[in-house]
């Protein structure tokens, strides 16, 4: 069994390459939720949604988000009506945010809701968000914090970030079945998602950290960092304004205390001796995603090392 950690459109293009260069039933996907929350009275998800559309191969992958060929019909009318419409809610997309939020109002927790989603849409691999108790990805900016989604939709990742930080994550759990999927892996992933925002918040979930280091299964992470700057989102500037190196090497530091093995691009070659001094073993190999044919190559290499 393969344990992924993943959020963002990086991340789904290469949960999408390990579903098909390995049986789905194998694959345990562990999705942030920090970016999680309520817009027109309806609880959306977003990574959850993109890695659950994308393993059910109706996701948009043009867009990296959404259902493909989705209408917003009932978006326009909304922003008729005075309503919020800068959040782009697919009319196919909005019967799952209404199927989450009524389950949810019903008492189940969002894991079960995750899975009566997937297994309506047929996805075999098992989604997990990180926790069931909600997290938030907060943005300082001068003018104050802001949600994730206000940052990275509504401002279009514009304007300065003076910190990141996960409001709840302190007294949050794991998901069921999250901690033990982990440590009991033949091989566990850390996609190239956002190290930040996507990464950070799993990271963030008490116990998540201590089961990376704790599994006796290889941990293996891709650079989301290719010559300084991400290779989609704001990464890079989110990572600068956490302090952090932006850099594959700066990528590497942060999971140094439980990956053991860091794929970096070509380009980033000259990195690999100073990242194997931090104690993690590093591979050069073609990390870009531009084809399900890129996707399922480094899904190969990765699914390889394990």
């Amino acid at each position: 069994m393969l344990a992924v950690l993943t959020g963002g459109t990086g991340g789904a293009k290469l949960v999408q390459g390990i579903s098909l260069e390995t049986d789905p039933e194998d694959l345990v996907v562990i999705c942030n939720t920090g970016d999680d929350f309520v817009l027109h009275g309806l609880h959306i998800s977003p990574d959850l949604d993109t890695i659950t559309y994308t393993l059910a191969g109706i996701s948009d992958g043009k867009k990296g988000w959404g259902i493909a060929g989705d209408t917003f019909v009932a978006l326009e009318w909304l922003g008729r009506y005075g309503g919020e419409s800068w959040f782009k809610l697919g009319d196919k997309d909005l019967a799952t945010h209404i199927t989450r939020t009524r389950l949810l109002s019903e008492g189940l927790s969002l894991s079960q809701v995750t899975d009566h989603i997937r297994n309506a849409l047929g996805v075999k691999a098992k989604v997990l968000p990180m926790s069931d108790d909600r997290v938030e990805t907060r943005i300082a900016t001068p003018a104050g914090e802001i949600s994730f989604q206000e940052y990275f939709v509504k401002r279009r990742w514009q304007g300065e970030v003076s910190g990141v930080s996960f409001a709840g994550a302190e007294r949050c759990r794991s998901a069921p079945g999250g901690l033990d999927a982990i440590r009991e892996a033949t091989g566990v992933i850390i996609c190239p998602s956002n190290p930040v925002t996507s990464i950070g918040p799993i990271l963030a979930v008490p116990g998540i950290r201590a089961a990376l280091k704790e599994t006796e299964a290889p941990v293996i992470a891709v650079s989301p960092i290719i010559q300084g700057a991400a290779v989609s989102g704001p990464a890079d500037r989110l990572m600068a304004a956490m302090g952090m190196e932006v850099s594959s090497f700066g990528v590497a530091k942060a999971y140094a205390d439980f990956v053991d093995l860091f794929l970096i691009a070509h380009e980033d070659a000259a990195l690999q001796e100073k990242i194997e001094g931090l104690g993690i073993k590093t591979i050069v190999a073609s990390i870009r995603m531009g084809s399900l044919s890129d996707k399922r190559s480094l899904a190969r290499e990765v699914v390889a090392r394990l």
